[in-house]
């Protein structure tokens, strides 16, 4: 049981409180929910962050990520060149604000377009290892949840984003696996490969989840969800 613990959050750069400026308490709930279901990664001896990214790539825990093309380049991740996406990158500054910053962590990149069936895939591979891992999962639900949104509201946005919460709080991985990627990119929900990649990883086992957040205060679903696996 390689996998023993996993935790979900979303990706927006607001959550870094040198981009979000004088907005940065708005979002105290969501990153006070964010490091608390990481924390409980501290079971593991490594963490493998998972988001989306142009190309599927596999990233060193040296890698760099950036938050200047967000108005705070003083805000650096890693010790090599800015390379992570902005998933890992927001995945990467989370970690450093918590307890499991301390263990050794690498990143992976998964296209938005892989197939649930590549995506599950992946997971089971991971699950398949031989370290203790913690998983960081990193993804946005619909960015279309009102007329405020980054792209104008979608009638079908809220519901999607309430099966995954749905999900989420009841450890339901069929519903997890069955996500339509035509729809999440219909949707513009970025964190549909990175779920499913979480689906595949925790398939067989027998697992504890808990949504500890779920709001879409910018016109974009965010999640936070923590999963403790016995068996």
């Amino acid at each position: 049981m390689p996998v023993v613990s996993a935790a979900v959050c979303p990706h927006p750069p607001l959550l870094v409180p040198e981009v979000a400026s004088g907005a940065a308490p708005e979002l105290d709930d969501l990153r006070t929910a964010c490091l608390t279901a990481i924390d409980g990664l501290s079971n593991a001896t490594s963490v493998l962050v998972v988001g989306t990214g142009p190309v599927r790539a596999t990233f060193p825990a040296a890698a760099g990520g950036s938050f200047g093309a967000y108005g705070a380049p003083a805000v650096r991740i890693g010790a090599d060149d800015p390379v992570l996406p902005l998933s890992l990158a927001v995945g990467g500054w989370l970690l450093e604000q918590a307890k499991a910053a301390q263990l050794p962590r690498a990143y992976l990149a998964v296209p938005t377009d892989t197939t649930p069936a590549d995506c599950l895939r992946l997971g089971q591979e991971i699950a398949e290892g031989n370290d203790r891992i913690g998983l960081l999962v990193m993804g946005d639900g619909s960015a279309r949840r009102s007329e405020h949104s980054p792209v104008h509201l979608h009638p079908r946005a809220e519901i999607f984003d309430t099966t995954v919460a749905h999900a989420f709080q009841h450890t339901d991985l069929d519903v997890l696996r069955a996500l339509d990627p035509d729809l999440a990119a219909e949707l513009q929900a970025a964190g549909r490969a990175p779920w499913q990649v979480l689906a595949g990883a925790l398939e067989g086992s027998t697992v504890t989840g808990d949504l500890t957040y779920h709001a879409a205060p910018y016109g974009v679903g965010y999640f936070v969800a923590q999963f403790i696996l016995s068996g």
